[in-house]
């Protein structure tokens, strides 16, 4: 997260102008667990806020207002979340000791799940707000400085995309040639294990209108590459310009448009909304990137079937064969639960098997952890840690091969780089390949927001090594 200093603007007198440039400003500190969602909801956050005169902050120590934006996935994310605020109750405390005030908020998905309980187990809290009401942030600092505790969950995710604040193009220039754009939020799969639909709700598509403009926006201030996000993203739809019901397939076609967007990327999907025009768009968009993130979660029916994702690996792997006809030089990533209520060894011996056929070129692994209120968290038949443990480290194993292959196949081929960012050394940049692997390229090669073409010359752990072709 990118964490910019927005200065205030008094307007009410001349008096209080004064006064505020005589006072301290205001710092939030935000702190972001979990997914890219997370990640271009804590900037808007930063945002709102910036209406109610704060000012950004990486600093903890330094902050007025520390707000944790919580991931609620896995059970340890949201053990952390209550361990790091037992250690910011202790700096709040010191901080009244000398007569300051701190104020602590948690907000995301953790804060949508538990709500009253956050401020039953961590008393020194004084806001929990929903991850759809973060937009309402000012207005709910003003309650809890006249003495309330605020829980703030209910929403309507019409709403938040209606009153999403737009950060001045300065700032916007500042957060670099990369961005987030959120278009869709929620989910109605209902996969047993997750627990998405309860946190974010029903599946909601940000209309079209808006998500042009914001791109525009985007584009205006420098932004090159942009990832559209959702948690059931691919299921996205909405009445065009052209007054037509859009897919998702339509509305890259649309992004392409945008003078200065030379990127497009979407993430995340679920095998049953890639549908025939998304597919086309992978065939003839330049502008998206061959690189698509589908989770899979298992190889075996069976516990497909158990996890609800209504889709076999049969399925899966035919749909594969559709999108590699259409784009050549796509690569796959996908997601994977080991170790699922039922599981046994033929079923994750099942999963393997599908991983040596689809070849990722990257992938997330995980244990399952049961989540409450989840329909998994009932089920009969968890499999032991230990039994979890092993077949975790055996899968990661493969996928980790299938990674590094990729990354030599690239080896002497010419590819286009987008120079992002500086490099940890001097005299390097770094770079975004198609496939989401940073670059090392010489820091003269080119200037930021630069898309060049280079030889890759030699991989590293997980980055790619290039010269200028």
């Amino acid at each position: 997260m990118d964490l910019n200093t927005i200065e205030r603007n008094e307007t009410d007198s001349a008096s209080q102008s004064a006064a505020a440039a005589s006072a301290p400003a205001k710092k939030v500190f935000v702190k972001t667990y979990g997914c890219q969602m997370n990640v271009y909801d804590s900037q808007r956050m930063t945002d709102a806020l910036a209406a109610d005169g704060y000012t950004a902050t990486d600093v903890i120590a330094d902050a007025d207002l520390v707000l944790l934006n919580t991931c609620h996935i896995r059970e340890k994310a949201a053990e952390k979340v209550y361990s790091e605020l037992g250690r910011i109750r202790d700096m709040k405390a010191e901080r009244a000791a000398v007569g300051r005030e701190m104020l602590i908020g948690v907000a995301g998905c953790v804060a949508q799940a538990e709500g009253p309980e956050i401020i039953r187990r961590s008393p020194a809290v004084d806001l929990v707000i929903g991850p759809q009401t973060y937009h309402r942030l000012p207005d709910v600092l003003a309650r809890v400085r006249g003495g309330e505790k605020i829980v703030e969950t209910e929403y309507a995710i019409e709403d938040k995309f209606e009153h999403l604040p737009q950060p001045k193009r300065a700032e916007m220039i500042k957060r670099g040639v990369t961005a987030f754009l959120t278009v869709q939020e929620g989910c109605d799969k209902f996969c047993t294990f997750c627990v998405v639909p309860y946190t974010r709700g029903s599946e909601v598509s940000r209309p079209v209108a808006q998500i042009v403009a914001e791109a525009e926006r985007l584009a205006d201030a420098g932004v090159r590459e942009v990832t559209l996000l959702g948690q059931n993203v691919n299921a996205w739809h909405g009445k065009g310009e052209d007054s037509m019901e859009w897919g998702l397939g339509r509305l890259l076609f649309r992004l392409a448009e945008i003078p200065g967007l030379a990127r497009l990327r979407y993430t995340t999907s679920h095998p049953r909304d890639m549908n025939d025009e998304l597919i086309a768009a992978h065939r003839d968009l330049p502008a998206l990137m061959p690189y698509l993130h589908l989770p899979v979660q298992s190889g075996s029916d069976r516990i497909l079937k158990a996890m609800n994702r209504r889709h076999t690996a049969k399925d899966y792997l035919a749909l594969l064969e559709r999108i590699r006809a259409a784009r050549g030089d796509i690569a796959l990533s996908g997601d994977f639960i080991v170790g699922f209520p039922g599981e046994t060894d033929a079923d994750f011996e099942a999963t393997m098997d599908l991983v040596g056929q689809v070849n990722y070129a990257s992938a997330f692994s995980f244990k399952y952890s049961p989540r409450p209120g989840t329909p998994g968290a009932d089920m009969p038949d968890h499999v032991p840690e230990a039994v979890k443990d092993e077949r975790l480290q055996r899968l990661q194993a493969l996928l980790l091969k299938q990674q590094q292959d990729f990354g030599l196949g690239l080896v002497g081929s010419t590819i286009d780089t987008l120079i992002e960012k500086p490099g940890r050394q001097a005299g390097q940049k770094v770079g975004r390949s198609p496939w989401l692997q940073p670059v090392i390229v010489d820091e003269k090669a080119g200037e930021i927001g630069d898309i060049i073409r280079v030889r890759i010359t030699k991989t590293g752990y997980n980055s790619l090594f290039a010269e200028l072709a």
